[in-house]
């Protein structure tokens, strides 16, 4: 670590948002007439309780019919502005900042296409700046919260007392294919609508926060691609339903886990830094095998991953925003403390792990 503490980008605010609907697994089930034994065992054994979605409206007869390809891209579309305003918003009041503040704006998703993307969108419909510069990165899956975070950690860097904002939005409700079969069950149990934006400021201290530690300073990324297991997570299209349809490979978990030492332990190389150093783990909520692998391969405890566990359970899966939904968590508890360290980890398709460390 060469760089002194000073230059390096700090997380100075953290927001979230979701849609206004939800719903338990129950609901869903009931919501789409799935009565198959072993699909309803998926959603009911899943470690989720709630979700929020936006499902299709019910017809004269109280059916669901499911929406053609272009119907969801204007879903999400409008989700996303909605769910991303949202999120903005409360980063940036946590932030202590204006929308005037903004320097540059990076989106992420995976649940949608745009052109031009949704940062631009944004700038457009939030009144930002338009001098503010703008990345989006779309299709990388779950982890690209974190691969987001690095470039933009980097740019905050160069441009030391500007503001810069991370903001994940997924609209899954737009990315769903429903049928009753066992490949859909395993996605359509697990994801849910959510947004999350993260604030990024180098070069200057900012003042502590009411919890009375300051704001955590970004130190490493670490990252793990696994070749072998490059077709585990993927969007396929289904010709049959005439749209996209993600695939998620039932031994993920156990991939995911075999690689997550390798990658931590890569991470904290060269820091003086062992895993039991680590007050904080901030892990993405990918599901309840994914979260189970990682605790067991990296030794972690229940507590550790309370925050993780429980963003699963009150909102599922909400993808690439997910590790910063279990980071708004742990601030709200307002136990971290100067000098303490912290992990963020991410998970998605490539297969892809990806880390950040941080201190307090």
């Amino acid at each position: 670590m060469t760089t002194t503490l000073a230059t390096r980008p700090r997380i100075t605010g953290v927001g979230t948002a979701v849609t206004p609907a939800s719903y338990s697994q129950q609901e869903v089930l009931d919501a789409f007439g799935i009565t198959d034994p072993k699909v309803r065992s998926v959603f009911l054994n899943s470690a989720i309780e709630r979700r929020n979605l936006t499902l299709p409206v019910e017809d004269e007869h109280g059916v669901r019919t499911p929406e053609s390809q272009g119907d969801l891209l204007d879903k999400h579309k409008a989700l996303a502005l909605e769910m991303g305003g949202e999120a903005l918003r409360a980063c940036l009041k946590e932030a202590g900042a204006e929308l005037s503040d903004l320097r540059h704006l990076c989106c992420v998703t995976s649940t949608g296409l745009l052109t031009p993307g949704l940062s631009a969108l944004l700038i457009r419909e939030l009144g930002i700046d338009r001098h503010c510069s703008r990345t989006d990165i779309v299709g990388m899956g779950c982890n690209a919260g974190l691969n987001a975070l690095g470039v933009v950690a980097g740019w905050a860097t160069a441009h030391p007392g500007e503001l810069a904002v991370v903001l994940c939005v997924e609209a899954c409700s737009a990315a769903y294919t429903v049928d009753s079969t066992m490949r859909t069950a395993v996605v359509n149990s697990l994801f849910g609508d959510g947004a999350a934006a993260v604030a990024l400021r180098a070069g200057e201290s900012p003042a502590p926060s009411p919890a009375g530690a300051e704001p955590p300073t970004v130190l490493k990324f670490a990252s793990c691609v696994i070749p072998e297991a490059v077709d585990a997570m993927r969007y396929d299209w289904d010709r049959v339903q005439g749209r996209f349809s993600f695939f998620l490979d039932p031994q993920i978990p156990y991939v995911v886990g075999a690689h997550a030492e390798l990658v931590v332990d890569r991470l904290l190389a060269d820091t003086g830094l062992r895993r039991s150093d680590i007050r904080h783990w901030l892990v993405h909520s990918g599901g309840k095998k994914v979260i189970d692998a990682v605790v067991v391969n990296l030794g972690l405890t229940r507590h550790d991953v309370r925050h993780t566990v429980g963003v699963l359970r009150d909102h599922g899966n909400v993808s690439s925003g997910s590790f910063l939904f279990s980071y708004e968590r742990l601030l709200e508890e307002g136990v971290a403390r100067p000098g303490e360290y912290g992990v963020l980890m991410t998970m998605g398709p490539g297969s892809t792990i990806e880390t950040a460390l941080i201190r307090w």
